[in-house]
């Protein structure tokens, strides 16, 4: 056996060809504050479980960083249904189904039975258990013909629609003893890494509480956020209505000829729910400001005219504001940690020339509205000037719409605040969600490269950045909406995906973001393509596509 010359941590040293990557995770597990999960060798990820066929770069991962807590949650998951497995048996393993994020963990139900606190412990100590006893969990590959007569068996067809539509020749399962399951990325080597996480009844179902990046070894508690969760509860009943679960039930529609049908009836439900908040706001005479926020790619744009047509269905005269217009000037902007200007932020805005110009509007004075010059840095009157009359309302769109410190001056029956965001109600299968990240992620990569001629590689660069900003800016007001729109089309990634995979070829093996690339093509690649000229004109996806009738 030969040696093989290695740097781990920038030292330089050599080891035996064939030693297991968790033996050389052990060795450097010290220098780390939380649990080596996953290895960056030669910038490719590879699994603990691996053993080293080849020299070069070795870096370790915990789950400070998104590939480790992604694998950290996927091998919770497969965890909590062997738990379910070993508890209750296959037969409620089948009807078990992973939906969405809530709470920082991930909400889940068993089809036909009610969720009890003492069926919760026994899961959850079973999940304890195993945990103790460091399980093994197996990976092989197999061919694709013989995972689908393997799933078939298993009863799983949710897995056997998925791979009757996989263009690769393999399939790697995962077993945790007796149990086969097939998850979408990685896994830890055994269930000792598996310590933090707890289960909590909620409604129909029960939420799988996880750590977060920033702190990996606490359990944050568990928040209910009731409307974001009614929001979508009824986004999965569009799901179960369309007769649309997980990507499989897609690829069958669109080969049935059935998709452009689908599309239709997807934008209906959409504007049918754009109408009802119209007529919320039209029954509320004393609104005047619509205030509408939402986290990047969620197409706040395009939403804010749909809903603009809709209020003048109801005889209202909207008249759309964006905060954006009310930025500082550049050289005042407030720097962040790292020493850039923090556009961002709230002190990015001009708060007290913004509540001044609503308050004179409100009292019926004549206000010329700012333009903000992004080429010079510094606002502009170039005669906008607006009067409010009876009927009219100002639909204002910007990241700090829902945090009240933005209109403390405006009284809150005046203020009517929607929250927007796409989120995703397809599944990949029944136990393998599709992050409402990644489908933002997607849209911005593809209206990126249209409207500003940003790569690929600078998207997903600057995206951490995107995602911090939310996590302070929008998420935490979320809850104090008086109504929440989900904007994501169960249709959209498989249209998405003609544009974004060619930019996502781009980025090179050696560049940083080839990783997140890579799991972004793997997971697109699941999709059958839709052209977008099935997509209508007014569609919320034309904001990232172009061709749509309004100017975004």
């Amino acid at each position: 056996m030969g040696m093989l010359n290695i740097r781990i941590e920038g030292e330089e040293r050599q080891v035996p060809e064939g030693t297991p990557l968790k033996e050389l995770a052990g060795e450097y597990q010290e220098c780390y504050d939380n649990d080596i999960l996953l290895a960056l060798l030669n910038n490719r990820l590879v699994e603990l479980k691996k053993s080293l066929t080849e020299g070069g770069d070795l870096h370790f991962i915990t789950a400070r960083e998104e590939a480790g807590m992604n694998t950290y949650r996927r091998s919770a998951t497969l965890l909590m249904v062997k738990a379910v497995f070993d508890v209750e048996g296959k037969d409620v393993v089948d009807r078990l189904f992973v939906h969405f994020s809530l709470s920082r963990g991930l909400y889940c139900t068993i089809e036909g039975m009610p969720i009890t606190q003492e069926f919760l412990s026994r899961v959850e100590a079973r999940m304890r258990k195993l945990a103790e006893e460091a399980k093994p969990i197996g990976k092989h590959s197999l061919n694709t013909t013989e995972a689908i007569r393997r799933f078939q068996r298993h009863g799983m067809d949710d897995k056997v629609k998925l791979f009757n539509y996989r263009r690769v020749s393999r399939v790697n399962v995962y077993n945790l003893g007796r149990l086969e399951d097939y998850f979408y990325g990685y896994m830890v080597p055994d269930t000792s890494y598996i310590k933090y996480f707890a289960l909590f009844p909620y409604d129909e179902g029960f939420v799988l509480q996880l750590p977060v990046k920033k702190d990996p070894k606490v359990i944050p508690p568990f928040e209910p956020q009731h409307k974001l969760f009614q929001v979508l509860k009824e986004s999965s009943s569009w799901g179960e209505m369309l007769g649309l679960h997980t990507v499989g039930d897609l690829n069958d529609c669109i080969t049935k000829g059935q998709i452009g049908q689908m599309i239709l009836v997807q934008e209906a439900l959409q504007e049918m729910k754009i109408g009802e908040i119209a007529q919320t706001i039209a029954e509320r005479p004393d609104v005047k400001f619509v205030m509408i926020a939402g986290p990047s790619s969620s197409g706040k744009t395009t939403f804010s005219h749909r809903l603009s047509i809709q209020l003048i269905a109801h005889g209202m005269k909207p008249h759309p504001i964006a905060v954006d217009n009310y930025f500082v000037n550049r050289e005042d902007t407030p720097l962040d940690e790292f020493g850039n200007r923090d556009y961002e932020c709230l002190e990015a805005i001009d708060v007290e020339g913004f509540n001044s110009d609503m308050e004179r509007l409100l009292a019926g004075e004549t206000v010329e509205i700012p333009e903000f010059n992004f080429k010079t840095g510094k606002r502009e009157y170039k005669g906008n000037f607006l009067k409010l009359g009876k009927d009219d309302v100002l639909v204002i769109e910007g990241i700090h719409c829902l945090n009240d410190q933005l209109s403390y001056r405006l009284a809150k029956e005046h203020k009517f605040k929607i929250y927007i965001s796409a989120l995703t109600q397809l599944n990949i299968d029944e136990h393998n969600r599709i992050p409402t990240t990644d489908g933002r992620l997607i849209r911005r990569m593809v209206r990126d490269a249209r409207t500003r001629g940003t790569s690929a590689k600078n998207t997903i660069a600057m995206w951490p950045s995107v995602r911090r900003g939310e996590d302070r800016n929008i998420f935490p007001y979320q809850e104090d909406a008086d109504v929440m729109f989900n904007s994501a089309l169960i249709y959209e990634l498989a249209v998405l995906k003609q544009y974004a995979e060619p930019a996502l070829f781009g980025i090179g093996k050696e560049e940083p973001e080839y990783q997140e690339a890579k799991r972004l093509l793997k997971f697109l690649d699941y999709f059958i393509g839709v052209p977008s000229e099935e997509v209508p004109k007014n569609s919320l996806l034309r904001e990232f596509l172009g061709g749509g009738c309004f100017r975004v």
